[in-house]
């Protein structure tokens, strides 16, 4: 409703005698006033949580530490290989990137989350190594793609399997703490619920 007072209003519903149909400025102040009233701010939103207790905050730390337990494993797993973490990680993500996704540099980059030259050095490296190859695209010569090369191919399907093995014995363990994670952080949907009523209201 609000949404349809602030149009009416943007759309001019106090009319100039020179047939300027913009709305007036005081208009346009109280309507957009009160048009902001039903949205909750980050402020609003803390404000209305409840207090975290002890509970909760053992529960954030077991995550945090079965995640890194994992990610430990990983590291470890990939330099027995002969490879650094993020190589291994590269090498991941382009033989596992989405459906309709391109093997691109600036793709790597966006799902390893890190910057566009540093995921040149690493498939500089890996290249070099012989685990992955750069080739062009038919249709746009100018665009480079990449692909695993036999050797990278090898060497992933072996950590892969470590990983899944590993999964396996520790998966419970995290899955149990991020489902504990999630419950602690779920209790204060009805507080913003309410908060969310009284400022309509």
């Amino acid at each position: 409703m609000r949404q349809k007072e602030l149009a009416k209003a943007m759309q001019g519903s106090a009319a100039g005698p020179s047939g300027d149909t913009r709305a007036s400025i005081p208009e346009i102040e109280h309507i957009v006033l009160r048009y902001k009233e039903v949205f909750l701010s980050c402020y609003d939103i803390i404000r209305g949580m409840e207090t975290l207790t002890l509970s909760d905050y053992v529960s954030l730390a077991e995550l945090r530490y079965q995640i890194r337990c994992f990610l430990s494993f990983s590291e470890q797993a990939a330099r027995a290989a002969g490879l650094e973490p993020k190589q291994h990680q590269l090498m991941l993500s382009l033989k596992g990137l989405p459906a309709g996704a391109r093997p691109t540099i600036g793709e790597l980059a966006e799902r390893l989350q890190i910057q566009h030259h540093s995921t040149v050095e690493l498939v500089n490296r890996l290249s070099a190594a012989g685990y992955v190859r750069r080739k062009r695209d038919g249709a746009d010569r100018r665009e480079v793609l990449l692909a695993l090369t036999p050797k990278g191919e090898r060497v992933l399907r072996e950590l892969s399997l470590h990983h899944q093995a590993e999964l396996r014995s520790a998966g419970p363990a995290l899955v149990d703490a991020l489902r504990r994670a999630i419950r602690g952080t779920g209790k204060s949907d009805g507080t913003l619920r309410q908060l969310a009523e009284r400022k309509r209201g």
